[in-house]
Order: structure tokens, then sequence, then C-alpha cells
């Protein structure tokens, strides 16, 4: 005989909100495609400018994805999911930080008439796999390849990076500095090519000037002065010293009482500390520098000594400078001064001096004769305006160093998301059952990039994508790949080849598989759990 039926468990805390099944689904396509919005009006050259306010009260102008998604406070779970997206892309190769988030929403929004119309999520992911594998494979078809060392043809590519960014009006200038520094940068390591620009390419932003006053300097400038008036200010030709110890007394590492019982006795212990100073300095003057350079502290007595040997010595300097000067000079970070050996001497620089910019001392170690590393000199009428010139030229850097890493290309424009989206239809008819649907779902959101560009242009977008969609339809299916598409400055549909506008293959193929993997696997959401813990 059966009991009475159990009541109400509650297994929940009372405060925790908690979505599952398709109203889960249904709202995170919802906060996909609304992260999508804020930034759909920055693709393209012909973008907008969006205006942030920081916690801090400082402000934000950008039309960089990456940089308004991380300024902008979202609450949504899968809202945080889709900002990381662009800090993924950002991190792997540097730029179609807008592109990823405009393609993820869109694959995203296609994915809700199927939900909506009962198709298990594990259909449609399995169908829009199919169509990423398609996509990449006439990515690779696509491709062309390109020299490095074909600096008109490099530069073309970068320009079509800049073109859509704030800086595009000193185009020139901004391609020429990126592709200078990359190629300064860049070394063979073991037969592979090494292009570390976080750690060898410093951007120093010095507000005041011009922006054609820019340049990047084959060496390194850092913004210190010298530490004694009297020390020379221009050396040519000068053989640097690094240290990374202090040209001072020893101190004691905790507390430390000296017990003087006699008068003698303190004299003789600060003569100690003198010869100790005078010890070191005699070990770094036989070696004849003509600059020193140290991470630590520089005592009085050891600039003494230092300005009557004719030496110059600088104080408190960076790790970071510390390291790029000893690869742009050929020099060696010594710890003690002990153990200098004339190998350790930096001899590549050309000429050391100390030059005023605003109030402040920078101090030029440049015309190095093989610099592994550079300083790029950025100046501009405010801080706003220099930082997004910053931000601009990183991703032009980091364009040029893709290509290094993988010399191939693609077209830009839309071209190449008009091609897959054509690809994918002409492949949709040999998929059969309910992943069809999916399948041509992902060829239809791959025309949100070339529609954007319309929109952002103010044409009439049902014409052109229309046409646009004509001609890579009438293209023949295994002959020379369809690479017309949008021109983003006047709106008007032309062969990218022409135009000359193509953009790395590791971007792309980089944005189509983060875009498309990451809407599989927040489609495979079902239940969403959000609520606060008991403090």
């Amino acid at each position: 005989m059966s009991g009475p039926a159990p009541g109400q468990v509650m297994v929940l805390n009372s405060n925790t909100k908690r979505e599952t099944g398709r109203r889960a689904q249904l709202n995170n396509i919802a906060a996909a495609h609304a992260v999508a919005d804020i930034i759909r009006t920055t693709l393209g050259p012909r973008s907008m400018l969006k205006m942030l306010l920081d916690p801090m009260g400082g402000i934000v102008l950008t039309n960089d994805g990456n940089c308004i998604l991380r300024e902008v406070d979202v609450s949504h779970p899968c809202a945080k999911s889709m900002i990381e997206l662009s800090r993924a892309q950002d991190e792997e190769v540097g730029d179609g930080t807008t592109s990823v988030i405009v393609l993820a929403g869109e694959v995203m929004k296609l994915a809700e008439g199927h939900v909506r119309n009962n198709v298990h999520p594990t259909v449609i992911v399995g169908g829009y796999r199919m169509a990423l594998q398609c996509a990449l494979e006439k990515c690779e078809s696509m491709a062309k390849v390109v020299d490095v060392k074909d600096r008109p043809a490099v530069a073309q590519l970068v320009t079509s990076c800049l073109g859509t960014k704030f800086s595009s009006r000193w185009n020139d200038r901004m391609v020429d500095m990126a592709i200078t520094s990359v190629s300064i940068v860049a070394r063979e390591v073991q037969g592979r090519r090494e292009v570390d620009i976080k750690r060898y390419a410093k951007v120093e932003k010095v507000p005041g000037g011009e922006i054609d006053d820019c340049r990047v300097i084959s060496g390194v400038m850092f913004n210190k002065d010298v530490t004694h008036p009297k020390m020379p200010r221009r050396i040519e030709n000068p053989r640097v010293l690094l240290l990374d110890c202090p040209l001072e007394y020893k101190k004691g590492e905790s507390q430390i009482n000296v017990e003087i019982s006699g008068e003698e006795d303190w004299n003789a212990m600060l003569r100690m500390e003198e010869e100790y100073v005078e010890n070191m300095c005699a070990e770094i003057i036989a070696f004849k520098p003509h600059v020193v350079i140290t991470e630590k502290g520089v005592s009085d007595l050891a600039q003494h000594h230092f300005q009557r040997a004719g030496i110059s010595a600088f104080r408190r300097l960076r790790k970071t400078d510390n390291n790029r000067i000893a690869r742009a000079v050929g020099a060696t970070v010594v710890s003690r001064t002990d153990e200098i050996q004339e190998s350790d001497i930096g001899t590549g620089c050309g000429l050391m001096e100390v030059r005023k910019i605003g109030d402040d001392h920078f101090t030029f170690l440049e015309s190095c004769s093989d610099p592994k590393a550079c300083t790029i000199l950025l100046r501009g009428g405010s801080k706003d305006v220099l930082n997004e010139v910053e931000r601009n030229l990183t991703d032009a850097m980091q364009v040029v160093r893709n290509v290094f890493y993988e010399p191939r290309l693609l077209p830009g424009g839309g071209a190449t998301e008009m091609a897959l989206s054509a690809a994918l239809r002409r492949a949709g008819d040999s998929v059969e059952g309910t992943r069809k649907g999916p399948f041509l779902a992902v060829g239809e959101a791959m025309e949100v990039v070339p529609r954007t560009l319309a929109e952002n242009c103010g044409v009439s977008v049902i014409r052109k994508v229309t046409e646009l969609r004509a001609r890579h339809a009438a293209a023949p299916k295994d002959g020379e790949p369809c690479t017309v598409g949008i021109n983003g400055i006047t709106g008007e549909i032309m062969d990218m080849k022409d135009l000359g506008i193509w953009e790395p293959y590791s971007v792309k193929v980089q944005t189509i598989k983060t875009a498309v993997e990451s809407a599989c696997m927040l489609l495979r959401i079902d239940d969403i759990v959000s609520g606060s813990k008991h403090k």
C-alpha cells in the first residue's frame, strides 16, 4: 500500500535563480546577440567610436572590440563568456576582435529558430561542426602565399588592418612603423622564427608634438637622466655595462645594532664602507665602460668616482628595460662586479644621448649595429589620442607578426565570408537529415560581415548583399576563388584583389573557429543556476 505523496523538496537555496531547458538556451542566444549589437557599429573603415567612462572616472575613446568589451560591466554569464572570446582572440592573433563577436552573435541568433522548432541542441552543434570543417577546408584552398621579404605586399596587408582604425589618417607612417619594429625584433632561434613584440618592442607615449613626430628607434629609449650633473650626456660608440646589483654599501637585511667602544672604531667602519664602494667602482672602471646602467641604487661616492672617470651612470632602471638594452647593444646583465668579463660589455650602440622632451629627460641608446629590440616613440595631442594610437599600432604589429609566422593571406572586405557562405550553400545539398538546417545556418551567418560593412557605409544593405551573393554564386566551383567583396569606404562591390585588401590567414581562421566553437559550447547549456551564497 503506497503512503501519502511527499511534499515539495527544496534542494536549492530560496535566493537562487534557476533557468532550465529551452528558456536557458533562448536567454543565452539573446545575451550573445545583445553583446554583438554593442560593437556591431565598430566594424570596418567607416566604424564609429565608443566613449566609455571607466570606474576610476577616466575616459576611453576607442573602436577596438576587445577594449570596449573589457570596460563594459555585464552580469549575464553568457555575455561574460562572449567577452572572453574577444580577449582570447586579442591574445592569440591580436586582430579580428570585433569580427569574432559579431560572427558569434549571428551564429547564435540563427540557432534560435531551430531551438524553437524543438531541434535538439546536439543536432544543431553537429551541423555547426560539419559546417566549420567545410569552411576551414575552403579557407585552405582560397589562401594566397606571400613572401615576408616583399615589403610592399606586407604593407598592403597592414594597411587593410589599420584602415578600420582611428589612426587610419596616418596610415603610411603607422604601417612603416609596424613593419620596421617587427622586422627589428624578429630573429631565428633553432631553425624557427621568434617574434616577441611584448618584451622587445616597447611603446613610449609622450604627450605633445604631432603624430608625424612618431618614429621607431633602432635601439632603446628610457625615462632617466644621468645621476650626476657633470657626467657626459652624449657619447658616440659607447661601451655599455649593465648591472643588477647595487653600487652602494650593503645594508643589513633586518635591523642591526652595532656597538662601538672606541672613537677610532666609528671612523674604521665608515672607511670600510667607503673601501667597499671604491673596490666595486675600481672593478668596473678597469673595463673602461662609457655607460654604466644598474637596476638598483648608486651611492654618492660611486657617482663621484664614475664622474672622475668620465663614465655616465644610470640607476633604478626597470628589469624589462635592462633586458631590452642588453639585446639591443649586445651586452650581458651582470649580477656581481667581481664577475665582469670583457664579453659582457655591449659595443653595438652607435650613440648614447640624453635629450629633453617636454618636461622629462629621456636617454636614447640608438643607431645600434644589430638591434634585436626597439622602442616606438609616439607623440600626439592628448593622452586619449596616444592610447588609441598605441592600441592601433599594437594590432598592426600583431598582424605583421602573424604573417611572419604563417605567410598566407585571404581576401578582406567580406569576400572570404561570402565565398564561405556560397561554398556552404553548395555543400549543404549533400547533407541529409536534421543537421542540414544548422549546416546552412552557418553559411547564412557568414554574410553578417559584408552586411555590417554595407550598413556602416550607409548604402542599401539588401541590394548590395543580394548582388554580392549573386556574384559569388555565379563563380565557377573549381576555378579561381571569387574575391569580390564590399569596399568598406564607399560601400561599392569591388574585387578585393584589385583593391589590395588582404587579411592574414591565421586571423581569419581563428575568428571563424572561435565564433562557431563558442556558439556550440553555449548552445549545449541547458541549466543556468545563479544566486548569492550565504556570507
